[in-house]
């Protein structure tokens, strides 16, 4: 009788556990970027003096890094220490690939301009919207009205989010203005800036962070400084750049 063979590390090819462990090095899910500022003085953006950056070194990663930034006299400098975050559960769509139910976040740069919560007020400067029972966003790629927060009694949507859920995760938010402007259906929808379930978690698609960081986001931002969100892995925030 032959005897089993069992897999050992000894038994793979060199070339291929090398490869293995080159992999995991590189893909690292949530590395701070060091040179942050240089990246963003690289961008040409032309009006908004404030900015968020959602990044990580790893496309199939849920976890990612947050950085929050200001320009003053020309140069853009960290407002506050970076702070950990989550997205879709599939990672960072690549640029322009971002679908309806892919699991993954979209990439690139997109205003910020309406906060939403559960409470009548909050504080914050931003445009901000109470979310209500009725209240729903809608992301039927056949409805009329996809990609859009609508009332419960003025759509024919047949999918959608509620608004004022039974948890905490949109007791505050941002909406991220991804696929709004135009709305090109199946293109994704219902991407926000939330409270999260917790470190590990992921999202369908959104960013989101803690209650304090996402409380401190919103106390921070400014409408007249024309606030968005740059998306993406390190690489494609690179090739956004160039």
């Amino acid at each position: 009788m032959r005897s089993k063979k069992y897999f050992s590390i000894r038994s793979m090819p060199l070339i291929f556990l090398l490869s293995f462990v080159l992999f995991i090095l590189s893909c690292a899910p949530a590395t701070r970027v060091t040179d942050v500022t240089t990246i963003m003085n690289s961008f040409k953006i032309s009006g908004s003096s404030q900015a968020l950056l959602a990044t990580n070194n790893c496309p199939s990663s849920s976890a990612i890094i947050i950085y929050s930034l200001e320009k003053k006299d020309g140069q853009w400098r960290k407002f506050t220490e970076s702070f950990g975050g989550v997205i879709g559960r599939n990672g960072f769509a690549e640029p322009a690939e971002k679908r309806e139910g892919d699991g993954k976040s979209p990439s690139g740069i997109f205003p910020l301009k309406t906060a939403f919560g559960y409470d009548e007020a909050i504080r914050t400067k931003m445009p901000y919207r109470q979310a209500l029972p009725d209240d729903l966003w809608v992301d039927d790629v056949n409805a009329a009205d996809y990609n859009r927060w609508v009332k419960k009694s003025d759509t024919k949507a047949n999918s959608y989010e509620n608004m004022k859920r039974d948890d905490d995760l949109y007791k505050y938010g941002l909406v991220i203005e991804y696929n709004t402007n135009p709305v090109i259906p199946g293109h994704g929808s219902a991407i926000f800036l939330h409270v999260w379930k917790g470190d590990g978690s992921s999202t369908s698609g959104c960013v989101a962070t803690s209650e304090d960081n996402v409380v401190k986001i919103l106390g921070w931002l400014d409408p007249e400084k024309l606030p968005l969100i740059i998306m993406g892995t390190e690489s494609t925030i690179e090739r956004l750049i160039q």
